[in-house]
C-alpha cells in the first residue's frame, strides 16, 4: 500500500498579493511534488477537458460559473481505482471559497472507504474556505486528517513545513 496525490493546478497568469504574474508550474502542482517526493506517492494531476482561458480575470469568471450551475466538467482522464493507496493527498487552489469543479468530478467516482484523507490548499488569503466540508462530503467513510495551507505566493519557501506535514 502506498500514497497518491490528486490535485488540481493552474499555471499562467495567476494572482499574488495583489498583482498578476505568469507562472511556469502551478502553485498545487508544486506542493504535490514536494509531497510526492517526500513520500514516494503517485501523482495524478486533474484536468479538465476544456482548458481554461488563459486571462486570469476570464478564468475566475468561468470557474464562478461552472460552480453557480454545480457543473462537474469533463475531464482529460479519469482516476477510477485507489484501492491500492492507504494515504491519499488532495491538493487544489481555493476557487471561490471551495475546490475547483474538476476536482469534484473526479472525488465523486472514488471510493474512500478506509482511506486516510490529508488535504492541502493553495490561496492569496482564503484559506480553505468551506472546502474542509465539503471534502468530508466528496471523501465520505475517510478518516480526514489536518490539511496544510499555503499562500500562493510562499510554495517555493515552505518545503520543511510540508515535508513536516507529511510526517504528522
Amino acid at each position: 500500500m502506498s500514497d497518491l496525490i490528486i490535485y488540481f493546478s493552474r499555471n499562467g497568469e495567476n494572482y499574488f498579493g495583489g498583482e498578476l504574474k505568469n507562472i511556469k508550474k502551478g502553485n498545487t502542482e508544486v506542493i504535490a511534488e514536494y509531497i510526492s517526493e517526500f513520500t514516494g506517492g503517485d501523482l495524478f494531476k486533474v484536468e479538465a477537458l476544456s482548458e481554461y482561458p488563459d486571462d486570469y480575470m476570464e478564468c475566475i469568471d468561468v470557474a464562478k460559473k461552472e460552480q453557480q450551475n454545480d457543473e462537474r466538467p469533463e475531464l482529460k482522464q479519469y482516476l477510477d481505482d485507489i484501492s491500492s493507496y492507504d494515504t491519499i493527498y488532495i491538493g487544489f487552489p481555493n476557487w471561490w471559497g471551495t475546490l475547483p469543479m474538476p476536482m469534484w468530478t473526479q472525488l465523486e467516482k472514488l471510493d474512500f472507504t478506509g482511506k486516510t484523507v490529508k488535504a492541502f490548499v493553495t490561496h492569496e488569503g482564503s484559506g480553505f474556505g468551506s472546502s474542509e466540508r465539503d471534502l468530508k462530503k466528496l471523501c465520505s467513510c475517510a478518516e480526514i486528517k489536518k490539511g496544510l495551507s499555503v499562500p500562493g505566493g510562499n510554495v517555493y519557501d515552505v518545503k520543511d513545513t510540508v515535508k513536516a506535514w507529511t510526517e504528522e
